[in-house]
This record gives C-alpha cells, sequence and structure tokens, in this order.
C-alpha cells in the first residue's frame, strides 16, 4: 500500500519541492515524479534550473500527449500533470489541488502544503480523501522545524 505523507506548514512550496528533489537525488533514489497543473510545473521547471548556481537538477517537463524519447527515460526526476505519467519512478510528490489520481502506483505519496488558507482548506480534502480510502497517512509539521 502506498505510504502517503503531508508535508504541512511550508513557506513556499517550489522551493521547498526543490529541496526535497535535490535530497532525494543525494540519497540515491531511483526516482521521483512531480505531478502539478501545467502552469504549477512550468514554474517549478524554472525554479530547478536557478535554484542553485553550482548544483544541476536533472529533470524533465513531460508534456501532455508527448511520449518520453528513450534518451531521456531514466531522468530522475519527471514533471507530470497526471501522476499516470510518471513511468516507474516510486516517489510521487504531489502539488494539485485535487487528489492525485493513480498515486496508487507509487511506493510513496508526498503532499506539500503551504501556510496559504485556500491551500490548507485543499489539503485537508486529499487528506480526507486518502483517510477514507484506508490509508495511514503521516503529518510532518514543516513549520515546527
Amino acid at each position: 500500500m502506498t505510504e502517503v505523507q503531508f508535508h504541512f506548514n511550508v513557506p513556499d512550496r517550489l522551493l521547498y519541492a526543490c529541496r526535497l528533489l535535490r535530497k532525494a537525488l543525494r540519497s540515491g533514489a531511483s526516482g521521483v515524479a512531480v505531478s502539478a497543473p501545467s502552469a504549477t510545473l512550468s514554474r517549478l521547471d524554472r525554479t530547478l534550473w536557478t535554484f542553485d548556481p553550482q548544483e544541476f537538477i536533472p529533470h524533465l517537463l513531460v508534456r501532455e500527449n508527448q511520449p518520453v524519447p528513450k534518451r531521456l527515460q531514466r531522468t530522475p526526476i519527471w514533471l507530470v500533470e497526471r501522476a499516470e505519467q510518471g513511468g516507474h519512478h516510486p516517489v510521487l510528490v504531489h502539488l494539485g489541488d485535487e487528489p492525485a489520481q493513480g498515486f496508487e502506483s507509487f511506493s510513496r505519496l508526498i503532499e506539500i502544503v503551504s501556510t496559504d488558507p485556500e491551500e490548507r482548506d485543499a489539503a485537508r480534502a486529499r487528506w480526507r480523501h486518502y483517510a477514507g480510502r484506508g490509508y495511514e497517512l503521516q503529518r510532518f509539521d514543516v513549520g515546527a522545524s
């Protein structure tokens, strides 16, 4: 069963996602998919390119209905609109407002929640969605660390 984690009280979702993805790469993770609406993915793509001038975080922005070329399929981080586009990656980081459709095929789902009241309300609905389906949820208060 998929391990579901909520990371709450994040000051900036995109910067936090960048740090999380960098940490995953450094720890040797075999791959991470990030699902979000197209506009959020475009902003994350730009942020990943400028996040750390001393370090490159290899990633691929996967567009809807465009197959991933074979030479790029081993890219460790995929930015996708729908979770099922995440290919073979074991971890899904979700930045959308609605529950991640297709998250069940991942070993772990990480929901990133900012301090914005609207995002928190949407996160509460996602929490209820996953809990209502029997998933055990883990909560990490980023603001407390």
